[in-house]
Parts: structure tokens; C-alpha cells; sequence
């Protein structure tokens, strides 16, 4: 497959929403109590597109996953109970999500790639991310990928998994 990965636009909202919303509900259904608390929503959303942190996976115009991708910018991280790998400018990402009718073809591990791209192509060569401790899925993508888990971050009241990876050219 021959895939895209480009910023998102306002008009995408409507499949971006309808991808997150069946990624709530496999949480939910998978008994987690990640994206059960009204985020993410619309409005998150709009403002990850209006910033320019939207991303969508493609095969030709279907979107098939979305991802929020930040450079530098959660604040959360600085506070981590445990240690990063790094100190130098890393990318971010949140809101990670496939449509269901795409899971389990190897895209979440193509979205990894993709954002790895996105660092280097920025010069940057740390990805962070983190996970709520009841997602399997995601747990198992980060040793996957090789990501190396670093300590607890804490988001609206709750600790997270936090992982790094360092990635060269």
C-alpha cells in the first residue's frame, strides 16, 4: 500500500469524529476507562486541525486513522515519575486512532512510522507519547515499534504510561 500522511483539514472533521468515535467505543467495550470522560471531542479536534496538529493516514482520499502531532508542547512531560530518555526537542503525539474497518492490517504501526518520519523530517530525532495503563493495544504497539517505557506522566487526574524513542536517519 501506498500511503499519505498530511495535515488535516476542517472540511475532514465529520470521518476524523466518526473514526474517534468507534475508537471510544472499542475502549469502552474492551473495559477501559480511556476516552470515557468526554475527551476526546469535536471541539479537541477542531483545535488540533486549527493549529496545524491534525494529521490523517490515507490510502488515496480515504482517511483511515488520525493523530495529533505536537513538537515540544506537553507540558505534562516535564513533570514525569521516572526519567525520559532525552532532553532535546521531541514530537508528541495524542488522539491515535483506525477506522474500524482497518484494524488489524498493520496501520497503527504504519502511523508510528509516519510520525517517526514527521520528527526527522523536523530535524528531530525523540518521539513521546503515553498510554492509559488499560490499553493493551497501544502497550503492545510501543514494544512493537521499540519504544522504551521511561515512568508516569499524569493527564486530568489520572497516571500514564509514558514512552520514548529515539530515532536516527
Amino acid at each position: 500500500m501506498n500511503y499519505t500522511f498530511r495535515k488535516a483539514a476542517l472540511h475532514e472533521l465529520p470521518q476524523i469524529w466518526d473514526i474517534l468515535q468507534q475508537a471510544i467505543a472499542r475502549r469502552k467495550k474492551d473495559g477501559s476507562n480511556q476516552w470515557q470522560d468526554g475527551y476526546p471531542n469535536p471541539d479537541v479536534i477542531t483545535n488540533d486541525i486549527e493549529k496545524g496538529a491534525g494529521y490523517v493516514l490515507l490510502d488515496g482520499e480515504e482517511i483511515l486513522g488520525y493523530a495529533a502531532l505536537l513538537i515540544n508542547d506537553e507540558p505534562a512531560y516535564a513533570g514525569i515519575d521516572g526519567k525520559w530518555l532525552s532532553n532535546g526537542d521531541f514530537v508528541v503525539f495524542h488522539r491515535v486512532a483506525i477506522a474500524e474497518g482497518y484494524l488489524g492490517k498493520g496501520l497503527a504501526a504504519e502511523m508510528f512510522r509516519q510520525i517517526e518520519q514527521f520528527a526527522l523530517s523536523n530535524g528531530i530525532n525523540s518521539v513521546k507519547a503515553d498510554t492509559n495503563f488499560d490499553n493493551p493495544a497501544m502497550l503492545y504497539l510501543f514494544e512493537k515499534m521499540g519504544y522504551t517505557y521511561c515512568g508516569e506522566v499524569f493527564f486530568r487526574g489520572s497516571a500514564r504510561k509514558a514512552f520514548e524513542k529515539i530515532i536516527n536517519n
